[in-house]
């Protein structure tokens, strides 16, 4: 049994293989820049105004004559003369001659003239050519995730197109005879099964794509076959359940009978103690607790993390803040407590079911606040560390 840092210095140490893809702009959200991104053009490609209102060449004057208009779209460049003014709109092409717009609230307009009622600076509501990037400019770095912001911003550049990392292909291998399917009525002896579409949700939230779930009972040749299947055809395997010393639990030897290189078993921490971690070529394994709420905290600390790595996350673990514990921790165990909590400002509670079997207070929890195992007992108003759970 090893420690929970000794099990992440193992994970953290492998170095990634980054593969890549090109995707089409709209299917990038949350995916990873491959590489930079340059500009095509200048943003703005012209002179824009900035404001509804009117194109002038600035000077002391305070009556200007309105000679035309320029609409958002309109390619028609005017020559404007000294006191002439451009009825102009939010977006429109600032005529060549102009050097100011003034806006629509601060004139008084009578036919075609305009008496000035408060003269901005000049220069003042227009956007610059390349205000926001010049052509060649660097737009976005390699590493950058792609949110909506920076979807709408490569997409106003004309980008259709972009190189990302490409997201790992994940198995998902549910044991045990015990488990029945949502949506049937339950038989005596049969629990229903959640770990496959809690494990596929926290996938998705992670930006994972390429996910298949496959059930086996508790037989070692089904097992055996399906993990060999598995490993063929994913970068990642991910097994819930069957992986104690039951008398039925072929997990471990099956992966070892398929060459899996086991790189640690069992770690000291609660809950999650039966946690299994291997790895055959460029595909990892890991054997989670089939206990939801172990299998959940596994995921989390450890799996993660990997995947994070191999979609190019800059930071791969989640985020770790300090809080004061609004409750009294006891850990006369002597092994790192991953408890589910509920941060709120500046305080952290320790939420009521922490068995390894529950999920509903799971549900309610934002943040683990993480015990480690030389840490006998935790006062009310002690500080505490906290991993944050909004991946």
């Amino acid at each position: 049994m090893i420690s929970v840092q000794q099990a992440l210095d193992i994970i953290d140490s492998f170095p990634n293989t980054f593969s890549f893809e090109e995707v089409q702009l709209q299917d990038a959200l949350n995916l990873v820049l491959f590489e930079d991104v340059f500009s095509p053009i200048n943003m703005p490609p012209f002179r824009q105004s900035a404001m509804d209102g009117y194109a002038i060449q600035y000077s002391e004057a305070e009556t200007y004559t309105v000679v035309d208009e320029s609409k958002a779209g309109d390619s028609k460049n005017y020559t404007l003369k000294p006191t002439e003014a451009v009825r102009i709109f939010t977006g429109a092409l600032v005529p060549d001659h102009a050097d100011t717009v003034i806006m629509q609230e601060h004139v008084e307009r009578v036919d075609t003239s305009i008496q000035i009622q408060k003269m901005p600076s000049q220069f003042a509501n227009i956007r610059k050519t390349g205000e926001q990037i010049k052509t060649g400019d660097l737009a976005l770095k390699k590493g950058t995730k792609l949110n909506e912001a920076a979807i709408g911003f490569l997409a106003c550049l004309g980008i259709t197109t972009v190189s990302v990392y490409k997201t790992p292909s994940v198995a998902i291998l549910v044991t045990g005879n015990e488990l029945q399917q949502p949506g049937t009525d339950l038989e005596i002896g049969k629990i229903y099964e959640s770990n496959s579409v809690m494990l596929k949700s926290a996938l998705q939230q992670a930006g994972i794509k390429t996910i298949e779930i496959i059930a086996v009972k508790d037989d070692y040749q089904a097992t055996k076959t399906s993990i060999k299947n598995a490993l063929e055809e994913n970068d990642i395997l991910l097994v819930s359940g069957g992986i104690s010393v039951g008398d039925y639990d072929f997990v471990k030897e099956a992966l070892l009978e398929n060459d899996v290189e086991e790189l640690f078993y069992k770690i000291n921490q609660k809950p999650g103690k039966p946690l299994w971690f291997g790895k055959k070529q460029d595909t990892y394994v890991f054997a989670l607790p089939g206990n939801p709420a172990s299998a959940l905290t596994c995921y989390y600390i450890y799996a993660l993390p990997l995947l994070r790595k191999m979609c190019g996350y800059k930071y791969n673990h989640l985020q770790k803040v300090i809080a004061k514990s609004k409750s009294a921790i006891k850990n006369p165990s002597q092994k790192t407590l991953f408890l589910k909590a509920y941060l709120e400002g500046e305080c952290v509670e320790i939420l009521q079911g922490q068995s390894s079997a529950m999920l509903y207070t799971y549900a309610m929890s934002n943040v683990l606040i993480c015990v480690d195992s030389e840490t006998a007992e935790i006062n009310l108003g002690d500080e505490v560390t906290c991993i944050k759970l909004d991946v």
